[in-house]
């Protein structure tokens, strides 16, 4: 292993819970009643590509920019305050940055939001740099965010790891050539066996992967 790269919300943060609600929470502060599917239809989206849906999907006169803008002030106070990480997150990102592997978040979440949240739970200094989907101009759909962070850490996809929650996610990391490890979250229990079936390596906590052989074990089959 040359690197990893983690997603955040979903794998490291237990932040799923509030982007299911954050769609419907900011039409509703703005006097929009949101779909009752609408968090399934804004899931494999960046921010981007959610606000242009939202704006074209419910006649907003707010352009782009104002209504990611918009969604980030719904859900920043609770970056900032009330999202935890995942269980064994932070010890198992300490054991990998003793151990000398570099990493690099890759994530859909704003820069603005989430690095006050990776301060407050006192892991940002594990992480060499953060990319966006916003930044980088692609939703997860597209390779590029990791093959950015590839390019960052010197190394070709297949000695870098990915842990990702998303099914759509990891078979983007995967088709590009990367490992991939599959993060159990209560999001995406329906996905479970395929994303169980296309991952290297599967966990339901960071607990189950404390020591790094386990990992090597993993890569090496």
């Amino acid at each position: 292993m040359k690197g990893a790269i983690f997603d955040l919300d979903g794998t490291l943060l237990d932040s799923m819970p509030i982007w299911e609600k954050a769609g419907e929470l900011f039409l509703a502060g703005i006097g929009k009643k949101a779909e009752p599917n609408l968090s399934t239809m804004l899931f494999s989206m960046s921010m981007k590509e959610g606000a242009v849906f939202l704006k074209e999907r419910y006649d907003l006169i707010m352009d782009a920019d104002e209504i990611i803008a918009g969604v980030n002030h719904t859900i920043e106070e609770q970056y900032r305050r009330q999202i935890l990480l995942k269980d064994g997150a932070a010890s198992f990102l300490k054991k990998m940055h003793q151990a000398g592997i570099a990493m690099v978040v890759a994530t859909a979440c704003d820069r603005c939001v989430l690095e006050e949240a990776l301060v407050r739970l006192q892991i940002m200094q594990y992480f060499e740099t953060i990319f966006t989907c916003t930044e980088v101009g692609a939703s997860k759909k597209s390779p590029h965010i990791y093959l950015k962070a590839a390019e960052y850490l010197g190394a070709l996809p297949k000695d870098i790891w990915v842990f990702e929650d998303a099914l759509y996610a990891i078979e983007t990391a995967k088709k590009a050539g990367f490992k991939t490890i599959g993060v159990g979250d209560s999001s995406n229990k329906k996905d479970k066996e395929k994303i169980l079936h296309i991952s290297d390596f599967y966990i339901e906590s960071f607990f189950e992967v404390l020591t790094l052989p386990a990992i090597i074990k993993a890569k090496n089959g």
